[in-house]
């Protein structure tokens, strides 16, 4: 059960664009993230924020951005994760398209006056970010302006497996008719993006916005250890029954090498044993080496060779 506060007039005409922000101890940067979109120079949307049972003042801070501003309405529900915040928001979200954004992160001021832009006719529309801003790690990533008619050449041409993030992209939101985020599981986005594609025509990727994913050291990706990456492993796992090439596979295995690297567990079978070309585009000289080791032994002892010389190399000083 959760509530919603309602300081929003609904108009007769339907707005272009949600906004979803879920909320949950984020103090610091709630302000920063909520100036970020009621700044946009977009302003045909509404912004729902929902408040995930924060212990802190962050439902009194949502209430006071929602009294300031005639577009924001706020959700106060009892704590249920990620998934299920972004999912209380698509159940009353009225914009023809969706959007996300993650509380701890901001955009750029004209990013949604641009995507929207061209977002008409296009079913998923995806826009630049910066990877782990902030930090030693931050990367600006930019896909270049792409129209994709197969969802099978957006994952792998397009690479959309290395970018599943749900809040760098603007969605028609009828994808989400009968489609939300697993409740209960870590890298949600993974789990969730194949199945949009199975109701997108047309896939964009546009040159211009910008998302900043801004560095979380407590965050799950940042501290993701062998349970969560193994619910990622099992969400790859799945999309590769449909969609696979041998730069994907490498990716997945990959996944697979850090899970065992980090438990006593063996490679799961369902992950099944691929020929790779070593020459495959698009490999790094790690994945060559990786793919030559896989053809010659096998997953199992790939996994385990790697776990061995992982060992050689950071001896327990204890």
């Amino acid at each position: 059960m959760f509530c919603i506060v309602l300081t929003y007039s609904y108009l007769c005409t339907q707005m272009k664009l949600s906004v979803i922000i879920p909320i949950y101890r984020v103090e610091a940067t709630l302000d920063r993230c909520v100036e970020s979109v009621v700044g946009q120079s977009f302003s045909d949307m509404e912004i729902i924020l929902v408040d995930d049972g924060s212990p802190d003042g962050c439902p009194a801070m949502c209430d006071e951005w929602a009294a300031k501003d005639s577009r924001i309405r706020v959700i106060h529900k009892a704590n249920g994760g990620l998934s299920y915040a972004r999912n209380a928001g698509l159940d009353v979200a009225k914009g023809a398209f969706v959007t996300f954004v993650d509380s701890d992160d901001y955009l750029e001021r004209d990013t949604y006056a641009q995507v929207m832009a061209q977002a008409e006719g296009n079913d998923i529309t995806e826009f630049p970010l910066f990877r782990h801003y902030g930090s030693k790690w931050q990367q600006e990533i930019r896909f270049g302006s792409h129209v994709y008619e197969s969802a099978e050449d957006y994952w792998l041409r397009g690479r959309a497996y290395e970018h599943c993030y749900a809040w760098n992209k603007v969605y028609r939101r009828e994808l989400f008719d009968g489609v939300r985020f697993p409740k209960g599981k870590v890298f949600e986005d993974v789990f969730t993006l194949p199945r949009l594609l199975d109701n997108a025509h047309k896939i964009a990727t546009v040159d211009c916005g910008m998302y900043y994913y801004c560095y979380n050291g407590q965050g799950i990706t940042a501290s993701a250890q062998a349970e969560q990456l193994g619910m990622l492993l099992k969400a790859h796992e799945e999309v590769m029954k449909r969609w696979c090439d041998d730069r994907y596979y490498m990716h997945v295995v990959n996944i697979q090498i850090d899970v065992c690297d980090q438990t006593a567990k063996q490679p799961t079978p369902t992950l099944p044993h691929r020929y790779v070309n070593p020459m495959a585009n698009g490999l790094t000289t790690a994945q060559r080496l990786k793919a030559l080791a896989i053809n010659t032994l096998g997953i199992e002892r790939t996994c385990n060779l790697n776990k061995m010389l992982h060992r050689w190399k950071t001896p327990n000083r204890s």
